[in-house]
């Protein structure tokens, strides 16, 4: 698994494999983020084409997908601190020991097999030495590439000596693909023969004896130096001061964040859209509507808001596919949000008809009016200036809730945050930013809130 830094980052003579595998296949191609667990899982529902990032070439992988020949081999290395002396260095000694590393990992199965106490992370690596570092685990088992960009670089760390396992890379398809799958192991075949990979795994300081043994490939090495490793290492190795990424780095990754931010407004504004009139329709439901439709309205209500919205968007992005229905991401995130924020907005306008005094309706039935007609002309109005202020703080609170459309590949502000800060290792000051970023798009909607509040409170007490 190359870095998440190394994949966006070029030089003159460097090419990222994705782009050399794409080139002999006569492609371009078009990177797509996703959680490392999920690849597979996206992969079978159709997002990509193929996943290439640090796949492993394990039994388990196949029967979900169909993976190429391997193009990279890994040892699997143990991280320790260097000031801890009673720290582990062999797998007997892990019994019992807390070990981070990634989910669905070759590591985690070794850690398991070893009696240890497996820490998984899904926020990526930054997080596994960070509390390594913190001392609330004692080791990390992860795959040499990782542990070459993060452990060995940083001086709070030791990585033991000796392989603990070897892990092989691979291109994962979907498994009718089976036309791509023998293109893509040609192509893999003839960037080895040519030395391609070779070269970019020197450039990237990635060269080892697992993988110069798998391409066969056991020729000396002629390169002394990792171009690209060492320019990344000169670049993002080390975090600057503070004041130093404030004026140079923060100011460059305002366009990310500005993209991330739209796409959370657009997100945010279709899936209340959405919340507001299934809102109205269920507080009518359940307020005036027949046993039938109170029974429906109630449940409805109780389900979105007694489960969490994470399930609910797994199961409309990963669990329709399974009845035949493939929603776009856009589509699920905005769809999942919008449903389970109608709940709310249903009780929102239901306390709306219940504050109004059942004279108004009396009357109204008195004046003629079909239960309708009160409704619309009498009840409603009255209704709405209770239930405006805090149907307003629910778009803030969605806003902020977007963030987890991130499972479903779409980048918003939040996973705009989690890349950099993955890239650069910068997750306080970064943090602050995209915090800022939040502040900037919810502020005024809370004005506009504390206003429409302050307004109507004053019409009700003058009423």
């Amino acid at each position: 698994m190359l870095p998440a830094s190394c994949a966006g980052a070029r030089t003159r003579k460097a090419v990222r494999p994705t782009d050399a595998l794409a080139h002999e296949l006569g492609v371009r191609a078009r990177p797509i983020q996703a959680q490392w667990e999920l690849l597979l899982e996206l992969l079978g529902r159709g997002d990509f084409d193929v996943a290439l990032n640090g796949i492993e070439a394990a039994p388990e992988k196949e029967r979900v997908c169909r993976l190429s020949r391997p193009y990279y081999a890994a040892a699997e290395r143990l991280t320790v601190r260097r000031d801890d002396a009673g720290a582990p260095t062999d797998l007997g000694a892990l019994r019992g020991r807390a070990v981070g590393t990634l989910p669905s990992s070759l590591a985690e199965r070794i850690l398991a097999r070893a009696g240890a106490v497996v820490r998984t992370y899904e926020g990526g690596q930054n997080e596994i030495y960070a509390d390594l570092a913190l001392g609330r685990t004692d080791a990390v088992l992860l795959d040499a590439p990782i542990t070459r960009y993060y452990a060995e670089i940083d001086p709070r760390f030791r990585v033991v000596d000796g392989a603990f396992g070897e892990v092989r890379y691979a291109v994962a398809m979907r498994r009718d693909d089976a036309a791509l799958a023998a293109a893509i192991d040609d192509a893999l075949g003839t960037l080895a023969r040519r030395g391609v990979l070779r070269g970019i795994y020197e450039r990237w300081g990635l060269w080892n004896a697992e993988t110069a043994t798998l391409l066969g490939d056991l020729a000396p090495s002629t390169s002394t130096v990792a171009e690209a490793f060492e320019a990344w290492r000169a670049a993002v190795g080390a975090l600057p001061p503070f004041l130093t990424r404030l004026r140079e780095w923060y100011p460059r990754g305002q366009a990310l964040f500005v993209r991330g931010a739209l796409m959370t407004l657009a997100l945010s504004f279709v899936a209340m859209g959405l919340a507001i009139p299934l809102g109205v329709l269920l507080a009518l439901a359940r307020t005036y509507g027949a046993s039938p439709l109170r029974w429906l309205a109630t449940g409805y209500i109780e389900f979105m808001r007694g489960t969490p919205l994470l399930v609910q968007l797994v199961m409309l992005y990963f669990g329709l596919p399974e009845l035949g229905v493939t929603l776009d991401p856009f589509i699920a995130g905005a769809l999942g949000l919008g449903l389970n924020y109608a709940a709310a907005e249903a009780e929102n306008y239901r306390a709306g008809l219940e504050s109004v005094p059942a004279a108004q309706l009396e009357a109204a039935w008195a004046l003629n009016l079909s239960t309708a007609q009160a409704v619309r002309w009498v009840v409603g109005p009255q209704a709405v200036r209770v239930a405006i202020p805090p149907a307003t703080n629910d778009f803030i609170a969605l806003l902020k809730d977007s963030s987890l459309v991130s499972l479903i590949t779409l980048t918003e502000l939040t996973k705009t945050y989690v890349m950099l800060a993955n890239a650069t290792r910068d997750h306080l000051g970064l943090g602050l930013v995209v915090a800022l970023w939040y502040l900037a798009i919810g502020l005024p909607f809370a004005r506009l809130a504390r206003r429409a509040e302050l307004r109507l409170g004053r019409h009700l007490r003058t009423a």
